[in-house]
């Protein structure tokens, strides 16, 4: 059976994550979706008003979509309702969206989908979107490191409230956040107003299991540094610029300062056994610093890539491509670090690069 989509929607207090899903829940392509809402949200969905009891509640709404708060383990949520609806035939869910609280670290839920094996059996990480309030987007920045995690682990980043700001304040946060986050594209709505079919297909995997659009989704061109950006018909703001943000004149408290978005290019094959050693000890040395993580590599002995993706210190499991996206055979690393800088990636790797050989001179002696 194919495994169900998931969409973390997350972001700070008041940035406008339930006005969103009231929006999408009316949505047909959200007929047969299920939506989790933390208990701890600020404000519940207006068709979820109901009674809290000591189980959850699962009410289908008039667009058909079925609605549940979370009262207690994600896991066991996701297992009952599975169970539930799914497992007995009852219903269809043909994707899973879940709201967290304001205050949230994402990368808790994130670890869940990747190390449970009933997550992984029967769901998988579509990706994660985060709304950012317009009008309070940097001073909430300034001010919470949570909100600069959330932004910088996103998938695509929605700015909310944006009729009610001037457009240079909205350019401004803008390019903040592309410095946070370059991979990730930035859409720009007001009232909640977007299609559910911009917020899904985030991932590498699409629903029936099948390898996506690689490219789109290691975005890698979006972390060399050049000096312009653009925006795209579609009303998704991309950049082609900021791959570093010191050239701006920010408040030396910013909790963005400390964030790094490079991309790692290795021209040669790498030996399974330096690519072991040295993820390991990045992610047991730097493990809460490595934010987000994704790659295409060119593993030596094999003849098509294996992909990596990655949240603090937990990796999904490695995955085998059938083919290469492109003629480029590089290994290519996305890297979304918090004071990790790109020479401590490439002088670690070097290292181990060098270890490797010396081990190889001493088996041949």
């Amino acid at each position: 059976m194919d495994r169900i989509p998931v969409t973390l929607l997350t972001g700070f207090l008041g940035s406008g994550k339930t006005t969103l899903l009231n929006r999408l829940v009316q949505q047909p392509e959200m007929a047969n979706a299920l939506v989790l809402i933390n208990e701890f949200g600020e404000v519940g969905l207006d068709h979820l008003l109901v009674e809290h009891g000591q189980e959850d509640v699962v009410i289908e709404m008039s667009s058909g979509c079925l609605c549940c708060t979370i009262r207690g383990d994600l896991v066991d949520t996701l297992r009952d309702v599975y169970e539930r609806f799914v497992g007995t035939g009852q219903r269809r869910i043909d994707r899973v969206i879940i709201e967290t609280t304001g205050l949230a670290d994402p990368a808790p839920i994130v670890h869940t989908f990747a190390a449970d094996r009933h997550m992984l059996d029967h769901y998988q990480l579509d990706g994660m979107v985060t709304t950012v309030d317009a009008r309070n987007g940097e001073s909430t920045l300034d001010a919470h490191v949570e909100a600069v995690k959330q932004a910088a682990m996103a998938d695509r980043l929605l700015l909310t409230k944006v009729d009610l700001v001037a457009p240079a304040i909205l350019e401004s946060l803008c390019t903040r956040l592309h410095a946070i986050n370059p991979g990730a594209g930035i859409i720009r709505a007001s009232f909640g107003d977007v299609s559910v079919s911009r917020l899904i297909g985030l991932g590498l995997f699409s629903a029936d299991g099948k390898i996506g659009d690689v490219r789109r989704w290691l975005a890698e061109e979006q972390y060399i540094d050049h000096a312009k950006h653009h925006h795209h018909d579609d009303g998704i703001c991309t950049h082609e610029c900021v791959k570093d943000h010191d050239h701006h004149h920010h408040d030396v408290n910013r909790h963005d300062d400390e964030i790094r978005a490079f991309c790692f290019v290795i021209d040669d094959p790498v030996p399974d056994r330096v690519l072991t050693e040295w993820l390991d000890m990045l992610l047991s040395l730097m493990g809460p610093s490595m934010l987000r993580i994704k790659g295409i590599l060119n593993v030596k002995g094999l003849e098509t890539p294996v992909v990596i993706h990655g949240v603090q210190h937990v990796f999904h499991p490695l995955q085998q491509l059938d083919a290469w996206p492109d003629d480029d055979r590089r290994s290519r690393i996305v890297f979304i670090t918090r004071a990790v800088e790109r020479a401590t990636i490439e002088e670690t790797f070097r290292l181990f690069g060098e270890v490797a050989a010396i081990r190889a001179g001493k088996d041949h002696e």
